[in-house]
């Protein structure tokens, strides 16, 4: 399976796999770069995994369907264009002979769900995090609270270290420029940062990241680290005491504001 990240809009990517003869896609906010990229590589659209029910995740979605009569997957808690299967946590998608494992992920909307290919023979693990887990970050909370961010990112920082993850827009250098403010002593943060630098100069993407790495990089993923809650204390004023979720809260505030 090759996977390709199809840009869209000013910092999407609709997440292609395809076996030479047919396709996967992953929240297809505009049908024509997905249309462009059939017509380019001669394949055929088998399916369709959507994360949540953002427009620029499913704004293209009715399009292909009625043009190619792709099966359509999706989160059974959110309005998700029809037709298609409603999904929740423990569900599985099958196409093109791959079992995708659906995760619940809430936070950033209230029904979101996350898709996981596990390990083959032939590639490593996948996972399509939508707007939940970026590189170096992770979504506004726009539906769901702190506590549900946070647990949802365990739940995503517990899948294998070699996971490829496949986040759905381009926000990584913003997003390593807070995390560089929240650790500046992070040196794996500070080589990372200067490897995507060079990536994004070159006008290559900076994902998929490794799950490996942002456990290593990523604030939102270490607010539990003594780094980076020493960081969040100081920036909030909260107590020596301030639970979990209120640090996560104060963390995600703090990037909210961040120029």
């Amino acid at each position: 399976m090759t996977l390709v990240p199809l840009p869209a809009f000013a910092d999407n990517y609709i997440w292609m796999l395809h076996d030479g003869h047919h396709a996967i896609v992953v929240d297809p906010g505009d049908a024509q770069p997905v249309f462009d990229a059939l017509a380019h590589h001669k394949l055929q659209l088998a399916a369709i995994l959507v994360t949540h029910h953002h427009p620029d995740h499913t704004g293209g979605v009715a399009a292909l369907h009625a043009a190619t009569g792709a099966t359509v997957w999706g989160p059974a808690r959110e309005r998700i264009p029809e037709p298609f299967t409603p999904l929740v946590q423990g569900d599985i998608a099958q196409a093109l002979g791959l079992r995708f494992e659906v995760i619940d992920v809430p936070g950033h909307t209230a029904g979101h769900i996350a898709y996981f290919l596990p390990a083959s023979a032939a590639q490593a693990p996948v996972l399509f995090c939508g707007d939940t887990l970026f590189s170096g970050g992770c979504g506004r909370l726009f539906e769901g609270t702190p506590a549900q961010m946070l647990a949802s990112l365990d739940a995503l920082a517990a899948l294998p270290g070699d996971t490829r993850v496949c986040c759905a827009h381009e926000y990584t250098l913003a997003n390593l420029k807070f995390a560089r403010a929240v650790e500046p002593g992070n040196d794996e943060l500070t080589h990372y940062n200067a490897r995507c630098e060079s990536l994004r100069a070159q006008g290559q993407p900076t994902l998929p990241s490794q799950l490996a790495i942002e456990r290593r990089i990523n604030p939102f993923l270490r607010s539990r680290e003594a780094t980076v809650f020493r960081a969040v204390r100081a920036h909030a004023e909260l107590s020596a005491d301030a639970a979990e979720a209120e640090v996560f809260a104060a963390l995600r505030q703090w990037k909210n504001d961040f120029r």
